[in-house]
């Protein structure tokens, strides 16, 4: 286990997240798939968030992340949601059309520490459903 330190704190505050377009639609595909992870890996390099791995598959976005002390959990959910939302419909007129009402997220998210059953169990379920457009550091 690696800690990451800042000016005044050490941590190690790892996440598992999981959220699901509305209506859990199977829209995550080809383009809108390639752009929805661009968005969140900016969205992670401003907010000082580490990917430890992540998938996204055509119905739900799987992360597992490490996120420092001074950003909470829902800031940095709010944020990655918010802007993939709003880019992904100015940018794909077929996804603004199937959500006409300008909200592309399931309102919710999962959320669980990896404390609760080790980061281990967590990298090999995300292996296992890694696809060649997943989150993982070295993709």
């Amino acid at each position: 286990m690696a800690y990451r330190g800042g000016c005044h704190t050490t941590f190690h505050h790892r996440y598992h997240l999981v959220w699901a377009p509305k209506y859990r639609f199977k829209v995550l595909h080809g383009e809108v798939r390639l752009r929805v992870r661009e968005i969140i890996r900016q969205v992670c390099d401003e907010m000082g968030v580490t990917i430890v791995n992540g998938a996204l598959s055509c119905d739900h976005v799987h992360m597992f992340v490490e996120i420092p002390p001074h950003v909470s959990v829902s800031d940095f959910v709010r944020r990655a949601k918010g802007r993939s939302s709003c880019k992904i419909q100015q940018e794909f007129e077929h996804i603004r059309k199937r959500y006409w009402g300008q909200r592309f997220w399931l309102r919710g998210y999962f959320s669980t520490t990896s404390g609760n059953i080790t980061a281990d169990i967590i990298m090999r379920y995300l292996d296992r459903h890694t696809h060649k457009n997943g989150f993982s550091p070295s993709a």
